[in-house]
Order: structure tokens, then sequence, then C-alpha cells
């Protein structure tokens, strides 16, 4: 059990990716904190949790307002009395171009996908500071890299980008501290913000991919495991693509 024992923040964590994530987290021996703004969602995942033998507890959770981040982090604390690994998971997609996209969009796009990112990652630093250790994991997306494209256009784009330097940013803070910082850089995963891309967009990705097919959750989950776990531990300011291929030079 490569996490056995540790506390684990995971935002997003009631559907999707960050799912995934809390399950494998979870048969890896850790304890949980699912973090949603859908607390029906979280509850869900935390019973499944709870079902394999070890804790979750459920929190609703805004990520953009650092009150609801703060509180997050406090309750973990106070229910855990540690904090090892924050998976910034929480996010939003969107395929709209330049000129479909209004100004209230592109700065909900930045708001939720990146400073989000800055939010949870400033609530948790100095607890990870005081105990010199931490790992922080943060879901980005080949689209920052890539510049969008079918995977999503210039609002999801510069924000995931956004989250790729930060990532690179708090690494070079956070070594001194024995802090791990690193990104995964998903391609089109099967979530159910990827449900709505039409067959015709399925089909020319899956062509681009060399292992020909979409992610699913379970992949980036693997890989967030490995990231968490003390077979990482010198590794930081890493982007690990999770694409199949999809970005391979």
């Amino acid at each position: 059990m490569l996490l056995r024992n540790k506390v684990a923040i995971i935002t997003g964590g009631g559907r999707g990716i960050g799912k995934a994530i809390a399950l494998r987290f979870a048969e890896h021996g850790a304890h949980c904190v699912i973090a949603d703004i859908n607390l029906e969602n979280a509850r869900a995942v935390t019973d499944e949790i709870n079902n394999m033998g070890s804790k979750a507890l459920a929190i609703t959770t805004d990520v953009t307002n650092f009150h609801d981040v703060e509180l997050l982090v406090k309750t973990c604390i106070d229910s855990f009395g540690k904090l090892d690994i924050l998976v910034n998971n929480a996010g939003i997609t969107s395929a709209a171009t330049l000129l479909e996209t209004s100004s209230d969009e592109f700065n909900r796009q930045i708001k939720v996908n990146l400073e989000s990112v800055y939010l949870c990652t400033k609530a948790v630093f100095p607890i990870m500071m005081h105990q010199r250790s931490g790992k922080i994991i943060n879901i980005a997306s080949i689209a920052g890299k890539r510049g969008g494209g079918i995977l999503g256009k210039s609002a999801y784009a510069a924000a995931k980008g956004g989250v790729i330097a930060f990532t690179k940013a708090i690494a070079r803070e956070g070594g001194p501290y024995g802090i791990n910082v690193n990104a995964i850089t998903p391609g089109l995963t099967a979530t159910e913000m990827t449900e709505n891309f039409d067959d015709e967009k399925r089909k020319l990705i899956i062509q681009a991919i060399p292992l020909g097919r979409i992610g699913e959750p379970d992949d980036v989950a693997k890989a967030a495991v490995f990231l968490a776990s003390d077979y990482s531990d010198y590794i930081t300011g890493e982007i690990m693509d999770v694409d199949g291929g999809f970005m391979m030079d």
C-alpha cells in the first residue's frame, strides 16, 4: 500500500478524474478529504472509500473562495491531525473560440481552473513548510501545452498553461522545504466534462493517439498515486503527460 495512513485533499473529488484519484488513493491506504461544490457527489465517493476500509470526509467547497479553502484545510487538520497530499483537480472546460468567449467567461475559466490552484496551494503551503514534507499534484491539460485546438480553446488553454507555469514556480519555492510539486497533463479523457464531444472530434483525436484510445480517469489516477508516493521523492517540477502518446515528440 503505497499511501498507507497518508492524508490527502482532492478538490473536485466528487466525480470524473478527482473521484478516480480518491478511490485509487484509498486503495493504497490513504485517508481522503473530498472537496467538491456538489456535496451529494462528494458523499457518494466518501461512502465508497469508507466501505474500502479507509477513512474519508466530504466537504462542500467553492475552490474560488479563500474562506472556503481555509475552512477545508482546517477541517482536514482537525479531523486527521495532518495533511500529506493536495490534489488540485477541480476545474471546468470550454471549447469556445476567442470570438465566442466573453470577458466574463474568460475570467470564469481563469478563476476556476487557475486561481483555485493558487488559493488551495497557498492554504496548505505553511503546513507543508512546517512539517518539511508534502506532495502537491496539479491536474492541468495538454491544452495548456499545445494551445487548445480541438481539446479546448483560448480561455481554457490559457488557464491550464498557467497551471503548468505555476507548478514549476512553486516547485522551486517548495523544494527547500521537502515539498514536491508536480502536474499531470491529461489528454482527452472520458469524463462528464468531455461527454459532449461529438463522434467526429473523438475519431480525429483517437487517430492521433498512438495507443489508439482516449484516456480513462483511472489512467490519470494511477499517475497521481505514483506522484503522491515515496517513489516520486526525487521528482519535482515535472509535467507528466497522460495522453496515450498524443504529445509525443
